[in-house]
């Protein structure tokens, strides 16, 4: 059963009487009398991480892609709180240092500040974090209109490859290694759109599970279909040159996820405030397709050929 089916069976029922929960079909909980957003993310060893042998990268990785669900509703974040659990190994002394550091430069970086958490004993090392911002107003899922075009922030892919390295499935030379593998652990967040994105988006999310299996929820209740052009869609010169050289489909690594950039929809009569705001903030951006009512299915473009959907939907959360 994945997480949306468990979500469907067996909580969204417990949710009828909290309009705040969003049907539980967003990532976050939107409190709009009181202005407050809150996001909860679950990290566990050996899944969400291969390992804790680099605890100040790890800390890192874990604490953007939780934040990186309020930056992607157009809410700034402000407070995190995090539970931990692992074993004297995970915690030593010198762990816990470099963990404090970490967050500290965390902190300094994006403007937020722990507030609390929990701490616990475990084979395994596993973090909850929580993430708390205010807004008015936030850019939900599932409020996409017919005929909205996509657009992703960023480069997709780098990080999907960095994971291959660490698994020890790729070998490249030292600078090539040190590019992808911090690109895995550490996202570049696009922060400097998020004040502005309710401008222009009518919907939007974070790229964690991959670029389709997150559009894909993105318009879940839309009655919408995509139409995606994979030669559109953003990869680094150092991908490219990586995909020429070793003769990999650009497919199996831009739809990977553990980018953390962002996915939104807008009205085609933005595209002109959307190129000159995308300029001014130094932040690039991509449209790669459009959304119809008219489609049948959800399609990916490879020239003339079409690409099933349903073989590149990244990550699932299987249960």
């Amino acid at each position: 059963m994945n997480e949306f089916a468990l979500i469907q069976k067996y909580f969204k029922k417990l949710t009828y009487n909290n309009p705040s929960a969003l049907d539980l079909n967003d990532d976050v909980f939107f409190d709009k009398k009181h202005k407050v957003v809150v996001s909860a993310d679950t990290y566990v060893e050996g899944v969400h991480f291969l390992n804790f042998k680099n605890p100040d990268l790890v800390i890192k990785k874990i604490v953007r892609s939780s934040i990186s669900d309020l930056y992607c509703k157009g809410v700034t974040p402000k407070f995190i709180f995090i539970g931990a659990s692992g074993n004297n190994n995970s915690f030593s002394k010198k762990n816990l240092n470099i963990i404090s550091k970490s967050l500290k430069e965390e902190q300094k970086k994006y403007g937020i500040k722990l507030s609390g958490g929990d701490t616990t004993k475990s084979n395994k090392t596993i973090f909850t974090i929580m993430s708390l911002g205010y807004s008015k107003r936030i850019v939900q899922r599932n409020k996409c209109k017919n005929g909205d075009d996509i657009y992703v922030t960023g480069n997709m892919g780098d990080s999907y490859l960095g994971l291959q390295i660490l698994k020890g499935k790729v070998l490249l030379n030292k600078k090539e290694n040190n590019y992808f593998t911090k690109k895995y652990y550490l996202p570049n967040l696009p922060v400097n759109i998020c004040s502005n994105l309710l401008n222009f988006a009518n919907s939007s999310i974070d790229i964690s599970d991959g670029l389709f299996g997150d559009l894909s929820k993105l318009i879940n209740k839309s009655l919408l279909f995509y139409k995606v052009e994979l030669n559109k869609i953003p990869i680094s010169i150092n991908l490219r040159n990586y995909l020429i050289n070793s003769k990999k489909k650009k497919i199996n690594f831009v739809s990977k996820g553990d980018d953390y950039q962002i996915i939104f929809t807008s009205p085609k009569t933005k595209r002109s405030y959307i190129k000159k705001f995308f300029k001014k903030m130094n932040q690039k951006v991509t449209l790669i397709g459009y959304l119809s009512k008219d489609a049948k299915n959800n399609e990916i473009v490879d020239g003339d050929k079409r690409l099933k959907h349903e073989n590149n939907e990244g990550y699932q959360h299987n249960f």
